[in-house]
C-alpha cells in the first residue's frame, strides 16, 4: 500500500475512535509494524492533525481535521461525483444547489490531476421516470427533522381519503420516484412512513417531541429488524 494511502486509511481509523486508542492496535488494524505506526502519526502531527496521545498511552484524533486534498482516491472521488450527481438531478433546488457547490469547492482543492479526473468522470445520473409532484416544501420537512419538531401533517392515503396527524419526523428517505418521512404517529402510536407527495399541508409545531430522533431511528431499526446501513425496505410500513 503506497505511503499516502496508509497514511489516509490511518486518519479514517483515527475517526472511528471518540476514545484513545493504542498504538497496537492502529498498527495491527492497518498492518504495519508499530515502529512505522509512530512514524505516520508523527508525519501527519506534522501535516497538521490534531493527533493527541502518546506511546503507552494511546492516540485521539480531535475532530475538525480536513483531509489533505491528495488524500482522494479513484473510487472515493467517483463515489463522491456519482452522489452529488445524484442529488443535483434527484432533489429540490436547495439540495441540487447544494450539491453542486459542494462538487465545486472539491474540485477548488484538488491537484490538476485529480481536479481532472473528477471533472471528466463519465459516472451519469440517469433520468426518472416520472418526477412526483410536491405541495410541501422540502425545506421545512427537514427543517423540522433537524429541530427534532413536531408536524401537524394532512395526508391522503392510498385511496385518497385524508386524515390528519400529528407526527414525530425523524428522517426523510430518498427514492427515484418518492420521498418518505419516517415518523411516530400519535395516532397510530406505532412508526409510520408518509410519502411527501401525498402531504397537502404542514404546519410545524412548537413542540419537540420527547425523544431524540437518533433514539427513534434505532427504535424503527429494532422494531423492524433493520440493518444499520439499510434505510428503508421497499416494502416498509407506509401508512395507507
Amino acid at each position: 500500500m503506497p505511503r499516502s494511502e496508509r497514511l489516509l486509511h490511518l486518519l479514517q481509523v483515527l475517526r472511528r475512535y471518540r476514545r484513545p486508542v493504542s498504538g497496537q492496535t492502529l498498527a495491527e488494524e492497518l498492518g504495519v509494524s508499530i515502529r512505522t505506526l509512530y512514524r505516520d502519526i508523527a508525519s501527519l502531527q506534522a501535516q497538521g492533525a490534531m493527533i493527541e496521545g502518546e506511546p503507552g498511552v494511546g492516540y485521539v484524533m480531535k475532530p475538525g481535521f480536513m483531509l489533505p486534498p491528495m488524500m482522494f482516491r479513484s473510487e472515493e472521488l467517483d463515489a463522491l461525483v456519482l452522489g452529488m450527481r445524484w442529488v443535483a438531478d434527484r432533489c429540490d433546488k436547495t439540495l441540487s444547489d447544494g450539491a453542486l457547490s459542494t462538487l465545486a469547492k472539491v474540485a477548488a482543492v484538488l491537484p490538476t490531476e485529480l481536479r481532472r479526473e473528477l471533472e471528466e468522470s463519465s459516472l451519469l445520473v440517469g433520468a426518472p421516470l416520472k418526477r412526483p409532484t410536491h405541495k410541501v416544501s422540502p425545506d421545512l420537512l427537514r427543517a423540522a427533522v433537524r429541530a427534532e419538531r413536531k408536524l401537524n401533517i394532512t395526508y391522503a392515503d392510498g385511496r385518497g381519503f385524508n386524515s390528519q396527524r400529528v407526527v414525530w419526523p425523524f428522517a426523510l428517505v430518498y427514492f427515484d420516484q418518492a420521498r418518505v418521512l419516517m415518523c411516530w404517529c400519535e395516532l397510530r402510536a406505532d412508526f409510520r412512513n408518509f410519502r411527501s407527495d401525498r402531504i397537502s399541508n404542514v404546519e410545524q409545531m412548537e413542540e419537540r417531541y420527547p425523544k431524540r430522533r437518533s433514539t427513534l431511528l434505532r427504535e424503527w431499526r429494532k422494531a423492524h429488524h433493520v440493518a444499520s446501513r439499510t434505510i428503508l425496505p421497499d416494502s416498509g410500513s407506509m401508512d395507507h
